[in-house]
């Protein structure tokens, strides 16, 4: 099925594990040579109401995808595993 990054970027992402609402798709990461998606970015909380930055973002290998539908992404992740801690 194809679909374009701006629809990605119209759903919220649900980890399944704890049924907790991540945010919405921020950006792709693609392999340049094949083309593949490798995963999908979503940025964490903002630190101060949404100033200085991001807090965290969460980084969800394509592999831990479970379904993609109209609205939401599933993904089953271990959060901690999958975050990148920026400091603000």
């Amino acid at each position: 099925m194809a679909t374009r990054i701006y629809d990605l970027k119209q759903k919220e992402v649900i980890n399944v594990k704890t049924c907790k609402r991540l945010g919405f798709v921020g950006d792709v990461d693609f392999d340049m040579e094949t083309g593949c998606m490798l995963a999908l970015i979503v940025p964490g909380p903002g630190c101060i109401c949404g100033f200085l930055g991001r807090e965290k973002e969460y980084i969800i290998p394509f592999c831990d995808i479970c379904q993609v539908g109209n609205d939401i992404i599933l993904v089953d992740i271990k959060e901690k595993d999958v975050s990148e801690n920026i400091k603000c």
